[in-house]
């Protein structure tokens, strides 16, 4: 056995380990899936505490959102509704590993017309987050920003999740990527549509 074979295979874990840094480093995708492996084993979870912010000014429901139709909406036309707004963008890791749980969110409340599942593309780049979504096989509505995002609704951090209760009012934020496919989030969203029922 040569020299050189000799130092490969002394060193195949090393090698190995500095190889899948590499990938880890430079993939989009191995990211996402490794985060994503982490939350099927229960890190990630939300933080589901109700935090109802009923005393602050509501001009964020102006925010003006447009989907690949070209239809408009603000957040006010869904007053009356639960409102699960999710902020994400295509190249980050996070949002790309926590999306099929929120898939899986949302084919949990399809049938109820009084929550409603948002997706926001932060860069409006229409073309890049369909070809996402069908790429993973994902039919959640895609919105994009059609006026200014506030930052009480979104600081710039990636992802960001925020619930509106029936009001309008902000009942739960999460920063950061978090597991929504379990029961505890069912749960919490239907307590949040209770409370004004």
């Amino acid at each position: 056995m040569n020299k050189f074979m000799k130092v490969l295979k002394n060193n195949t874990s090393n090698i190995l380990f500095v190889s899948l840094g590499i990938v880890l480093l430079f993939s989009t995708d191995a990211k996402a899936f490794l985060q994503q492996s982490l939350m099927k084993v229960g890190f990630f979870k939300p933080n589901l505490e109700n935090v109802v912010t009923k005393n602050i000014d509501k001009d964020y429901l102006d925010v003006n959102l447009i989907n690949n139709r070209g239809e408009v909406v603000t957040l006010a036309d869904f007053k009356g509704k639960v409102v699960f707004i999710n902020f994400w963008a295509t190249w980050c890791p996070p949002c790309i590993a926590e999306m099929p749980s929120i898939q899986i969110l949302h084919d949990k409340f399809k049938d109820d017309s009084d929550v409603v599942i948002l997706t926001v593309e932060i860069e409006s780049k229409k073309e890049k987050a369909k070809q996402f979504m069908k790429r993973k096989k994902l039919t959640l509505p895609v919105y994009y920003p059609n006026s200014n995002l506030p930052i009480v609704l979104f600081d710039g951090t990636l992802p960001t999740t925020v619930i509106l209760d029936k009001e309008g009012n902000i009942a739960h934020k999460t920063l950061g990527m978090a597991d929504y496919s379990g029961n505890d989030i069912v749960d919490f969203l239907k307590e949040i549509k209770a409370m004004h029922e």
